[in-house]
């Protein structure tokens, strides 16, 4: 009978100053305040305590900074004084 390995994850890169993934703290306006947000659920998660999840989810959407928009899709101005006569 043969026994089962463990399965193996590879190291992740992480942020130095707050050890959390660089991945989770990608795109985001203040990565101190995102990272300690991320600790914080975690603790709460582990402790087995409630999670607002609506809460948690907007205060990510706020400290996300604006998708960047490729040129080629950008919306063109209309001028509205370039009437003919």
């Amino acid at each position: 009978m043969k026994t089962k390995r463990k399965r193996r994850f590879s190291k992740v890169p992480k942020d130095k100053a707050t050890g959390v993934p660089k991945k989770y703290l990608a795109g985001s306006k203040s990565k101190s305040k995102k990272a300690a947000e991320i600790k914080k659920t975690a603790e709460l998660y582990k402790k087995g305590m409630y999670i607002d999840v609506k809460s948690v989810s907007k205060s990510r959407t706020k400290m996300a900074s604006k998708p960047q928009v490729h040129p080629l899709f950008k919306k063109k101005k209309k001028n509205g004084s370039s009437k003919k006569k």
